[in-house]
């Protein structure tokens, strides 16, 4: 039995965790924790998540709850999932699953170093689906090359707060790849006015916010006569919350180190 704590355990992303540890016969919720001075603080973290009381409050910091667990799921923002990882760092013994977006620049670069020293997985997406999606995309660049343009459509609801997607960021840094491209020199985020003819190297990341869509990707292959797309649509958050479950019970039996789900699932 793995024991799990769960950061941001009331929010959207936290409450599906739960619930997935829950149904899990492998994993046991041992702590929750939200910011201090939320509203759900000292509830029953099982109550939140609407499967019943499991006797586990939830904190106002990991501090209160870190010793309980093998493992911390962390979904929540960048500057939070920064402090989590130092404490897990420090602390020298929990693993840790981190799916949150929008971990960028030298911030992203100090989560990877503290994550190197403990187990960690870190991984834009989360899902099954995705990591095979992200597998067959980069496969396909490198097969049809610069035959093809290649585009990226990322789709998400309106109080998504970063733009693109880590997925779509992910998606387009395997092309680049695979193509043998440099993204920060070929990637096209926004096209308007007189632009000129498409260069055969730019890879293009749009965006859509709309509504409350899950989450959708689609990478596109434009050739003369023909076109490919592979495509990935989220119903739900709980592809997300179980394939972190997944890693969680992966990563509490590997040696220290920074994987991904693509390590999880066995795909380099």
């Amino acid at each position: 039995m793995i024991n799990v704590i769960v950061a941001g355990a009331a929010g959207r992303m936290g409450q599906r965790i739960v619930h997935m540890i829950y149904q899990n016969p492998e994993t046991a919720l041992a702590g929750a924790f939200e910011l201090p001075g939320h509203p759900s603080v000292s509830e029953d973290a099982g109550l939140v998540a609407g499967v019943g009381d499991l006797g586990v409050k939830i904190a106002g910091t990991l501090k209160e709850v870190i010793d309980r667990g093998d493992v911390l799921i962390d979904f929540t923002a960048p500057e939070a999932t920064l402090k989590n990882v130092k404490a897990v760092a420090l602390r020298g013994k929990t693993a840790m699953v981190i799916g949150t977006t929008g971990i960028k620049g030298e911030m992203l670069d100090e989560v990877e170093t503290l994550a190197r020293k403990i187990r960690c997985v870190l991984a834009p997406n989360m899902s099954v689906g995705v990591n095979v999606m992200f597998k067959i995309a980069g496969e396909m660049a490198r097969i049809l090359g610069n035959d093809y343009d290649m585009e990226i459509l990322e789709v998400h609801h309106r109080l998504k707060k970063d733009a693109p997607s880590g997925t779509a960021m992910r998606l387009a840094q395997i092309l680049a790849d695979a193509s043998d491209r440099d993204l920060e020199k070929v990637g096209v985020y926004e096209r308007k006015g007189m632009i000129g003819q498409r260069t055969d190297e730019e890879i293009g990341i749009q965006t859509w916010r709309a509504g409350d869509i899950t989450g959708e990707h689609t990478v596109m292959f434009g050739g003369i006569g023909e076109r490919l797309e592979l495509i990935h649509r989220a119903h739900n958050r709980d592809n997300f919350a179980r394939g972190a479950v997944r890693a969680a019970l992966w990563v509490t039996k590997q040696p220290e180190g920074l994987y991904d789900m693509q390590d999880v699932l066995g795909l380099k």
